[in-house]
C-alpha cells in the first residue's frame, strides 16, 4: 500500500464470460461490495493488462481476463469516534452484534451529534473499518429507538452491509420484541396488519393509515404471561418500520407501558413507574436471528431482559 492506496489484481472467473465487468469483479473481489466497485470504475479507479482505464461498469468481460483495481484508503468518518462502553454479543472481521442499553441513540442527528452507538462504534472497530461505500464507518441498517434496549447487528465491510441491507429488505431477519402492556390481549395470540406512516397531525409520531400513504407493517405477538392489570407479549416484526410494536400494540388497546408518546398510563401502573423509576417504553429486542452476509452461517442471538424490566416484571407479579 502505498499514498493511501492498495491496487488490488483480479482475474475474470470462467463462469463469468458475458458478464459486465462490475458483476465480474464483485465475484473475484468479495471484499468489495458490485456498488462499491461500480463507482471505483466510473471514477477511473480499474485499469486493465495493458493499462488502458475500463470506465464503463457495463462493458463486457472475457473468462481469464487481468484487471487492476486500485482502491483508495476509506475516508474518515464524519463523526467522532468515542470510548462508550458496548456489550458485544458478537464480532467478527465482517459484522458486529452488540446489545444496545436503554438511553443510547443509535445515529447521531439534531439533538444528538455525539455519545451515540455509531461514536461509539467508531472508536470501538477502529482499524477493522474497511470502509461503507469509501467512508470508515460502520453500516448501520436497522435502528431501535433511543429508549428501547436490545439487540442490533452492524455491518464493518461493504460485502455485509449490502448483504444485511438484503435481508432486512426481504424482511427474512428473526426479530422479536419482549413487551409489558397494559390490560391484557383477550386472544392468546394474533396479528397486526396494518400500514404505518407519519401521522399528519404530530410529525413527530408514527400512525396507522389507511391513505395509501402507509408502508405495510405487520406484528405478530403472543402472550406469554398475564399479570392481574398488564402482559407480557413477544412481538415477532415481519416488517421493521419506526415504532412498529408501539404503534400496533396501542392500536389494540394495549400500548407499551411507560411509552411517553402511545400510551395513557392507568393510575396503578403510573405509581408502579414512579416507584421504579421507570422512564421508558418497556420494550426490549429479545431475538435477533439471521444468515451472515459472508459466509452464510445461520446466526441467532438472544438477550435476556435487563434490570429495570426484570424489576418491573417482579412488580407486576407481586
Amino acid at each position: 500500500m502505498t499514498g493511501g492506496k492498495s491496487t488490488l489484481h483480479a482475474v475474470v472467473p470462467l463462469e463469468a464470460e458475458g458478464w459486465r465487468l462490475d458483476r465480474a469483479l464483485a465475484a473475484a473481489l468479495p471484499t468489495l461490495s458490485r456498488e462499491r466497485l461500480k463507482s471505483l470504475i466510473s471514477s477511473g479507479q480499474v485499469s486493465n493488462a495493458e493499462g488502458a482505464l475500463a470506465r464503463d461498469p457495463a462493458m463486457k468481460v472475457a473468462p481469464g481476463a487481468h484487471f487492476a483495481v486500485v482502491v483508495p484508503d476509506p475516508a474518515p468518518a464524519h463523526n467522532e469516534a468515542q470510548d462508550i462502553p458496548l456489550n458485544v454479543v458478537f464480532e467478527d472481521e465482517h459484522l458486529i452484534v452488540i446489545d444496545k442499553p436503554a438511553g443510547l441513540v443509535v445515529h447521531p442527528a439534531a439533538g444528538n451529534l455525539d455519545g451515540t452507538l455509531v461514536n461509539a462504534l467508531l472508536h470501538h472497530c477502529r482499524g477493522s473499518l474497511s470502509g461503507i461505500g469509501g467512508v470508515e464507518r460502520p453500516g448501520i441498517v436497522h435502528r431501535i429507538d433511543k429508549d428501547t434496549s436490545g439487540l442490533m447487528v452492524a455491518a464493518k465491510t461493504d460485502p455485509a452491509h449490502v448483504g444485511l441491507a438484503a435481508q432486512f429488505a426481504k424482511h427474512s431477519i428473526d426479530r422479536r420484541y419482549r413487551a409489558f402492556v397494559a390490560g391484557s390481549p383477550r386472544l392468546a395470540e394474533g396479528t397486526v396488519d396494518a400500514p404505518l406512516a407519519r401521522s399528519a397531525s404530530d410529525r413527530k409520531k408514527i400512525a396507522i393509515v389507511k391513505d395509501g400513504r402507509g408502508k405495510r407493517a405487520v406484528t405478530h405477538y403472543s402472550v406469554l404471561q398475564r399479570f392481574r392489570n398488564a402482559a407480557l407479549v413477544e412481538c415477532r416484526l415481519e416488517t421493521g418500520r419506526t415504532h412498529q410494536v408501539r404503534v400496533h400494540m396501542a392500536s389494540l388497546g394495549h400500548p407499551l407501558l411507560g411509552d411517553p408518546v402511545y400510551g395513557r398510563p392507568r393510575p396503578e401502573h403510573r405509581d408502579m413507574l414512579n416507584r421504579l423509576n421507570f422512564k421508558r417504553q418497556a420494550l426490549h429486542a429479545a431475538r435477533l436471528g439471521f444468515i451472515h452476509p459472508v459466509t452464510s452461517a445461520a446466526l441467532c442471538f438472544d438477550s435476556e431482559i435487563p434490570q429495570d424490566m426484570q424489576d418491573l416484571f417482579s412488580e407486576l407479579k407481586n
